[in-house]
């Protein structure tokens, strides 16, 4: 067997590609509503509470032009509401509705039905493997959430 046949070559680049065409596919089997980018910032909200919206596009990854469009689309939905920040009146925070939440919440709940059901129907080596991999991968998103501070 060649080395780039083994099963630990390019290990970064195979489950990039594997994390992002699942994500992508699970992203396809959510309930219809608001896109990715606005899915994300509200599970940012529901995590964190409210905030300002260029601490969200940090948090986000993504421009603070963006994320005020995001935003504002968002409150016309009637998913997320402004209010003024008590320490800076001429700041807004933003934070997430009654319906916003239920929403979310809807959506995430398609999205984990739809994994339970792809990993019910792994072999059992398999499943084994995964629940083994997922504190390694948990590792991951906990080193870049200390990186960032």
């Amino acid at each position: 067997m060649t080395e780039s046949n083994e099963p630990s070559s390019d290990v970064p680049g195979r489950l990039f590609l594997t994390i992002g065409r699942l994500s992508r596919t699970l992203r396809q089997a959510g309930a219809p509503g608001p896109g990715t980018g606005a899915i994300s910032a509200m599970a940012t909200l529901a995590a964190c509470g409210r905030m300002r919206l260029g601490d969200l596009a940090a948090r986000e990854g993504v421009a603070a032009a963006t994320m005020s469009r995001i935003v504002s689309a968002l409150v016309d939905s009637g998913y997320l509401y402004r209010e003024s920040d008590p320490v800076d009146r001429r700041a807004w925070l933003v934070a997430l509705t009654d319906e916003g939440e239920r929403l979310l919440a809807e959506v995430q709940s398609t999205r984990v039905r739809e994994l339970s059901k792809r990993i019910d129907r792994l072999s059992p080596e398999h499943k084994s493997a995964l629940i083994a991999a997922v504190p390694a991968l948990e590792a991951l998103l906990e080193d870049e959430e200390r990186s960032r501070g």
